[in-house]
């Protein structure tokens, strides 16, 4: 059972870093969601009011089960609420597209199991207090 996360104001750290990722993400987009990155995806999804197609480069970490994206600028981003409205998504991760359900945004702690400890440790340098947690679907091959 997931807990609720309050909706937060990115801390300073974040919005630095978000200011690093806009100015990184021209390099960044080609080598997302590629076979030799998998630190790196793309979640593919739809506007909930434009219903426009868009397609944002995110950090990831991936299990046979679940995919946990820490979100260092909130759980309110359009993408996010837009996933979530949606209640589902397509991620490419290593090369592959791969259908996502059931979203949910955890807390750090309650996504912890999802990351090494030092990748932890520098999510919680850089302020991240909230992941968003996606169900791999069952009929990937």
């Amino acid at each position: 059972m997931s807990t609720a996360v309050p909706l937060a104001r990115p801390s300073l750290v974040a919005r630095m870093t978000r200011a690093v990722a806009r100015s990184t993400a021209p390099l960044s987009r080609p080598l997302a969601g590629r076979r030799f990155f998998p630190l790196w995806a793309v979640v593919h999804h739809r506007g909930r009011r434009s219903g426009r197609a868009y397609a944002v480069p995110v950090a990831i970490r991936a299990s046979p089960e679940s995919f946990t994206i820490p979100l260092p600028w909130g759980n309110e981003t359009q993408w996010v609420r837009n996933v979530v409205a949606a209640d589902r998504c397509t991620i490419r991760w290593r090369g592959r597209d791969h259908s996502a359900s059931e979203p949910r945004v955890v807390g750090l702690a309650e996504g912890a199991d999802a990351f090494h400890p030092i990748q932890l440790a520098v999510l919680r340098a850089g302020g991240v207090r909230s992941l968003l947690r996606l169900d791999r679907d069952v009929t990937e091959a």
